[in-house]
């Protein structure tokens, strides 16, 4: 493919993946670094989020996890908490993730995670989230 190719079908990935939330990432760079969001849109979607060896809600559930030990994050976390109830996963299933990052992260960093969580949880009028233990 070539690169206007790259982007198209990357942006396809990305409306399915993330919808508008996604758009307007890329959008926010265009005056900034236009070519910093044709990579995100291209290579990030395009070629990575496009691989078949992952279903979409595993690469969610990875992207949360390192987005979540990165910290400094949320906008990102923002954005790919509502992915990941776009492409199926539950918000139990999404604070459970974050839960379990904890262990590896901090209580800190997952903290501040699952407080991006409960935002997009309630915007989505999906609290309470009820766990099972």
């Amino acid at each position: 493919m070539n690169r206007q190719e790259r982007y198209e079908h990357g942006m396809r990935v990305l409306e399915q993946v993330d919808g508008e939330a996604g758009q307007r990432v890329v959008g926010s760079l265009a005056d900034v670094s236009p070519e910093l969001g044709h990579q995100v849109v291209a290579w990030a979607f395009g070629d990575m989020y496009a691989r078949p060896e992952l279903p979409p809600w595993d690469r969610q559930l990875v992207t949360l996890g390192v987005l979540t030990a990165l910290g400094g994050c949320e906008i990102e976390l923002d954005v790919h908490i509502n992915a990941a109830l776009n492409v199926g996963l539950t918000a139990s299933e999404i604070a459970e993730t974050l839960l379990h990052s904890a262990v590896y992260c901090g209580m800190p960093r997952a903290i501040n995670a699952t407080l991006i969580a409960k935002k997009v949880f309630a915007e989505r009028g999906l609290l309470p989230v009820t766990n099972v233990s």
